[in-house]
């Protein structure tokens, strides 16, 4: 079955572009020309990922991000903007979007990240691979996290982000290493999004005298069992 993709842009050629577009590349495809109609969307239809441009009427795609993920609509989303500012990356990705997209952009190059979201975001309910580290338990196949055996609530990209931890726990990861295998970055950037995502694991995590998510400073973060 397809995967679909709700486009949501106020300009009728961007959304008919990305619509054939992305039909020939094998999705389905919603549009939406402004946020509002794509709340209205939403309450029906449950898209496999978003494409939101930043700049609308309205309610501008920082906006929408910030509203669906405070209401727990958690659906992947790749932001599209006109504006190059990393300033406009971090806050596209600590909001909780998966990826950012400048304008313009080739086609082709958005098809490919849009899959790469689209693999990460999945994982195989087949796998019962369960990874630990002290009093944290993730179990792949329910997507679940639980400290001491208590369920703690995570985003998709906390999960993510403490998945790629645990992988490789007690190894000191690099921000490079870890916005490529988490966010799908592999350029130059001064993004502060690993930092924020940190310390939302950290206030979820960090507790009962646990603190094992190290900042191994000038270098990156090392998740260990040890207790502080």
């Amino acid at each position: 079955m397809a995967q679909l993709i709700l486009i949501i842009d106020d300009e009728a050629g961007v959304r008919e572009l990305l619509a054939d577009a992305l039909k020939l590349a094998g999705f389905e495809t919603l549009t939406a020309a402004d946020a509002m109609i794509a709340q209205t969307i939403l309450r029906t239809s449950k898209p496999d990922l978003l494409v939101v441009d930043i700049n609308m009427p309205l309610m501008d795609g920082f906006e929408f991000i910030e509203k669906i993920r405070s209401n727990g609509d958690q659906t992947p989303a790749l932001m599209l903007s006109a504006r190059a500012d990393r300033a406009d990356v971090t806050r596209g990705l600590t909001l909780g979007a998966d990826d950012y997209v400048t304008k313009p952009f080739g086609l082709e190059e958005l098809v490919l990240r849009i899959r790469a979201i689209l693999r990460r975001s999945q994982f195989n309910e087949s796998s019962s691979i369960s990874l630990s580290c002290g009093p944290i338990a993730l179990d792949e196949a329910s997507h679940q996290v639980s400290f001491n055996g208590e369920v703690v609530d995570l985003s998709p990209t906390e999960f993510r982000l403490l998945h790629v931890l645990l992988e490789s726990k007690g190894r000191v990861l690099s921000k490079s290493v870890l916005l490529d295998e988490v966010w799908g970055i592999n350029f130059e950037t001064e993004t502060t999004v690993v930092d924020t995502y940190i310390s939302y694991l950290r206030k979820k995590l960090h507790r009962d005298g646990f603190e094992g998510i190290r900042t191994i400073r000038g270098v990156g973060f090392q998740l260990q069992a040890e207790k502080k």
